[in-house]
């Protein structure tokens, strides 16, 4: 969803990253952002609150959102809102989802069942997403397929690596949803326009 005041100003576009609890959002959002992101990490209070199986080295946790922005273009300028990971957090997505262009949602294959809450939110709300799959030190690199499979995405859903670390990785993750989202609004557009017109054969 776009938003413009008048003629000149530019158009700004708003994207979510999402996913489990130390997935990497907010390394994500801090990687792409030309400005100094916003955070609102806050030190583990509770460490029985979330298990920390394959995060055990997270001390922080993100309890509002990230925010982040991409001048794309003259015209165009994306924002980045990043979704809090803890389950007592997600109240939150809700609003922030409200005018949503589209999403990412990263993937942990340390922890890959923290994915599926998201996948579940975004497709019961009919917003466009793509699966980018965080790929971390030491851990085993699984095919794009492999994971389609275990989270259970039709075939029109991209699934990306990435590295959340990496500005250029997190940029061309973000081009890919761009993409993503610019074929499935063509595609719905064509069903549209090539659906025929139905005709009331009792009309005399």
């Amino acid at each position: 969803m776009a938003y413009a005041n008048d003629c000149d100003a530019p158009v700004t576009l708003k994207v979510l990253v999402a996913g489990g609890f130390g997935a990497g959002k907010t390394t994500f959002v801090g990687a792409v952002s030309e400005i100094e992101p916003l955070s609102t990490e806050e030190l583990l209070s509770d460490l029985g609150a979330d298990p920390l199986h394959g995060v055990e080295a997270k001390t922080t946790t993100t309890v509002a959102l990230d925010f982040g922005r991409i001048t794309l273009d003259d015209r165009h300028v994306l924002y980045l809102f990043g979704t809090p990971g803890q389950h007592r957090f997600w109240f939150l997505w809700e609003e922030l989802c409200a005018g949503a262009l589209g999403a990412v949602v990263l993937a942990d294959t340390r922890r890959l069942a923290d994915c599926f809450p998201a996948v579940d939110f975004f497709e019961r709300r009919g917003i466009g997403f793509i699966v980018a799959v965080n790929e971390f030190d030491g851990c085993h690199r699984y095919t794009p397929e492999e994971v389609r499979d275990a989270v259970g995405l039709g075939p029109e859903v991209p699934v990306v690596r990435c590295d959340a670390r990496l500005t250029g990785s997190g940029t061309v993750t973000l081009a890919s949803l761009v993409r993503h989202l610019l074929c499935t609004s063509a595609a719905r557009s064509m069903s549209t326009t090539s659906t025929p017109l139905s005709t009331d054969s009792g009309e005399t």
